[in-house]
C-alpha cells in the first residue's frame, strides 16, 4: 500500500516537476556551500570564519547556478532517466555558474571569501546535484519492481477514454510491462477523480502537455464505442504528440470476439472509416438463408470478405471459385474454423473456362452468384497483359453469365469499380465492358437478374496502396506517392462486402448500384496521417513523387457526366441510370468472340478494339 501511496504522490506532483527541480537543486547548492566550508575550515571554524557578507554571497550563486542549470534546460529532464546526459548537463551547468561566480566575487574584491570554497563549491554542487538524480532514478526503480514486479518500464502510457474499455484495458495489460500513467477524458464528473487507481489527469486537448511532462511512450485510444467523428478528432490529437499510437479494437471488432485488451496499430480505415451502415438484415437473411451460394474469385480481397459475410446468413453451401491454389486453401481454412456447419465446395477454376464453369453450375445448382474474379492492378495491366485482362475481366464475366443464365441462377451480382468510368486504362475499360456484358444479358430475358455494384479502392485489399505506405513506412521510407493531388475514393472491406450483399438483395435486372464513398481522400495526406500515427517523424521519412503511372488518373469518378443516380432504402446504395449506348454490345460481343482466342500477342489490339468499341476510352483519342 505504501509503495502505490508513493507513485499516486509522484503523480501528482509531476505537474510541478521543473518548479520542484530548481527548488531542490538550489537547496542543494546552497547545502553544497555549507560543505564546502566544513571541508576547507573544519568544524571548528566553518561558522566563525566566515564573513558577515556571507548571506548575500550565497544569495547571489544561488541565484546565479539556478539561472545557469536553466539556461542548459537541466529542470526539463527527468530525474528517473537520469543518466550519463543528465550528469552532463548538471556538470556544464554548475561549472559555468562557478567560473562566473569566482570572477564576480574577485572582481568585487571580496577577500574574506576563501579561493578554495570558491575552486571547490562547482564540485561539490555536481556532486550534490547527481547523487540527487541517481538517488531519485534508484527510488523509483525500486518503487517499480515493488508494484509491477520489473524495475524498468518498457512502456509507459496515456489512455484516452476513462471508460469501461479503458477499466477492462487497464486489468489486461497493467503486468504485460504497461505502466499506466493517467486517463484522459472530457467527462468533466471524471476530473480530477482516479478510475481503477488511476488518476484522471485532465481532457482529451491536454494529450501534448500531459505526454512531455510524463515521459510518455505511447498513447493508447479506449473509446470503441465513440462515432467516427469523434474517434478521427481522438487520433488527430493523439498523432499530434509524434508517439506512437494505439488502440483498442473497434465497437464491431469487438462483436466480432476480438478481445478488449488486444492493443493494435491505428489502420487508415481508423482514420477514413464511416458510421456502421443500417442494412436490412432480414431481407439479406431471407435472400440468401438456406440458398446455394458460388462466389468466383473467392480467395480475393473483396470475394474472400464476401464469402465471410455470406457465411453470417446461413447459406446451405457456399462454393468457392477461385484460380490461386493459395487463396483458395487460405478462405476455406478461415471459414472451415469460424463456420464449420456450412458445406464448402472448394474449386480451382478459371471463369476463362466456359466448360468448367457449365459443370460447376450444373452439379453444384447455385441459386446466388458474386462474381468478383478480376485482375485489377491498373499500371500490370496496362500493356502487356491487356489482352489477359480482356479475357478474364470482360470474356470471363460473360462465360460466368452465360453459366448462369443457362442454369437458372436467382441472380447474378458483378463487382465493378469506379475505374469503369470515363476508362482511361485497359482495367477500367475491361470492367466497364463487363457492365456492359450485365446490360447486355438484362435484356436477353432471362429469369436471373443481373446486375452489377460499383465502387472505389478498398482499404486494404491486395495491390492497394495502404500496405504499401506500411512496408515503406516500416522499413524507415520513403513513402512514394505518385502526384501531389492525387485524390481516391476509399471504403473498408467489410463495409464494401456488405453493401455488395445488400445489392444483391434490392437490385433489379440490368441496373448498376453505386456504393456511396464519401468525400474523395488526398493521397498525400493519408501518407502524412500513416507515417505520424505510426509515431514516426515526416523529417525522418521523406515523401516521394514517383508520377502517374501509365493509364492513371488523378480523380476518379463513380459516374460519368451523361449519368445520374436515384435513391434506393439503403443510405449508402444508390442506383445508377446510365446513358444507353446502343451500338457499343453489338461490337464488345464481336470483340470478346475474337478474346477467345488466348493469343498474348493480341495486346495492341486490346487498346485499339476497346478505342472502336466507344467505351471513351483515351485511345480513341490516338493517345496509343
Amino acid at each position: 500500500m505504501f509503495w502505490q501511496s508513493l507513485d499516486a504522490f509522484l503523480t501528482r506532483i509531476r505537474p510541478r516537476r521543473e518548479a520542484l527541480s530548481l527548488g531542490l537543486d538550489g537547496l542543494m547548492i546552497f547545502l553544497a556551500w555549507q560543505a564546502t566550508y566544513l571541508f576547507r575550515l573544519g568544524f571548528e571554524r566553518w561558522i566563525s570564519a566566515r564573513p558577515s557578507y556571507d548571506g548575500w554571497v550565497i544569495a547571489g550563486l544561488v541565484a546565479l547556478y539556478l539561472l545557469s542549470l536553466w539556461l542548459f534546460k537541466v529542470p526539463k529532464g527527468m530525474w528517473r532517466f537520469s543518466g550519463f546526459g543528465e550528469v552532463q548537463r548538471v556538470t556544464l551547468a554548475c561549472a559555468a555558474a562557478g567560473i562566473v561566480g569566482a570572477v564576480i566575487i574577485l572582481m568585487a574584491q571580496l577577500q574574506a571569501v576563501p579561493r578554495a570554497v570558491l575552486a571547490l563549491h562547482p564540485v561539490f554542487s555536481i556532486i550534490g546535484l547527481a547523487m540527487m538524480r541517481l538517488a531519485y532514478r534508484m527510488l523509483y526503480e525500486h518503487l517499480r519492481a515493488r508494484i509491477n514486479g520489473r524495475a524498468t518500464e518498457t512502456h509507459r502510457a496515456l489512455i484516452l477514454g476513462a471508460g469501461q474499455a479503458g477499466r477492462l484495458l487497464v486489468a489486461g495489460i497493467q503486468h504485460q510491462g504497461w505502466t499506466v500513467v493517467g486517463w484522459l477524458d472530457d467527462d468533466q464528473a471524471k476530473q480530477d477523480s482516479r478510475v481503477a487507481g488511476i488518476p484522471v489527469l485532465g481532457s482529451l486537448s491536454e494529450v501534448e502537455r500531459f505526454a512531455e511532462l510524463h515521459g510518455i511512450t505511447h498513447i493508447i485510444v479506449a473509446m470503441p464505442s465513440a462515432d467516427v467523428s469523434k474517434r478521427r478528432q481522438v487520433l488527430d490529437l493523439a498523432g499530434k504528440t509524434g508517439l506512437p499510437v494505439l488502440t483498442v479494437p473497434s465497437s464491431a471488432e469487438l462483436m466480432a470476439g476480438s478481445k478488449v485488451d488486444q492493443l493494435r496499430d491505428i489502420q487508415p480505415e481508423d482514420l477514413l472509416g464511416r458510421e456502421p451502415v443500417q442494412l436490412d438484415e432480414a431481407g439479406i437473411s431471407e435472400c440468401l438463408n438456406d440458398k446455394v451460394v458460388l462466389i468466383t474469385g473467392a480467395g480475393g480481397s473483396i470475394g474472400s470478405e464476401l464469402c465471410r459475410q455470406v457465411a453470417r446468413y446461413g447459406p446451405s453451401r457456399i462454393v468457392l471459385y477461385e484460380m490461386s491454389e493459395f487463396a483458395l486453401y487460405t478462405i476455406e481454412q478461415e471459414l472451415s474454423e469460424k463456420f464449420p456447419r456450412i458445406p464448402l465446395v472448394r474449386l480451382v477454376g478459371d471463369v476463362k473456362d466456359l466448360e468448367h464453369l457449365r459443370y460447376t453450375f450444373s452439379k453444384y445448382k447455385p441459386q446466388i452468384v458474386f462474381h468478383a474474379a478480376a485482375y485489377k492492378h491498373v499500371p500490370l495491366m496496362e500493356v502487356d497483359n491487356a489482352w489477359a485482362c480482356l479475357r478474364n475481366n470482360t470474356l470471363g464475366t460473360l462465360h460466368a453469365c452465360t453459366a448462369a443464365a443457362e442454369h437458372g441462377v436467382e441472380r447474378f451480382v458483378l463487382i465493378s469499380t469506379d475505374k469503369a468510368v470515363n476508362p482511361t486504362n485497359v482495367m477500367g475499360a475491361t470492367k466497364r465492358a463487363a457492365e456492359l456484358v450485365i446490360s447486355h444479358m438484362a435484356s436477353q430475358g432471362h429469369s436471373t437478374k443481373f446486375m452489377a455494384v460499383r465502387f472505389g479502392n478498398v482499404l486494404g485489399s491486395s495491390g492497394s496502396v495502404i500496405p504499401k505506405f506500411k512496408e515503406q513506412i516500416a522499413k524507415g521510407g520513403p513513402v512514394t506517392v505518385t502526384h501531389p493531388d492525387i485524390t481516391r475514393y476509399f471504403m473498408t472491406i467489410p463495409e464494401a462486402a456488405r453493401l455488395v450483399v445488400q445489392a444483391a438483395v434490392i437490385g433489379e435486372s440490368g441496373q448498376v448500384l453505386i456504393l456511396d464513398m464519401g468525400e474523395p481522400v488526398k493521397i498525400l495526406d493519408l501518407a502524412r496521417d500513416m507515417i505520424r500515427l505510426a509515431g514516426r517523424d515526416s523529417a525522418n521519412i521523406r515523401i516521394e513523387f514517383s508520377g502517374l503511372r501509365p493509364g492513371e488518373k488523378l480523380f476518379e469518378e463513380l459516374l460519368a457526366d451523361s449519368d445520374s443516380t436515384v435513391p434506393t432504402g439503403i443510405a449508402r446504395l444508390r442506383i445508377a441510370c446510365l446513358a444507353q449506348q446502343s451500338d457499343e454490345v453489338e461490337r464488345l460481343l464481336g470483340l470478346l468472340e475474337l478474346a477467345k482466342s488466348s493469343l498474348a500477342s493480341q495486346n495492341k489490339l486490346v487498346h485499339e478494339e476497346l478505342a472502336r468499341v466507344g467505351l471513351g476510352y483515351l485511345w480513341a483519342k490516338g493517345a496509343a
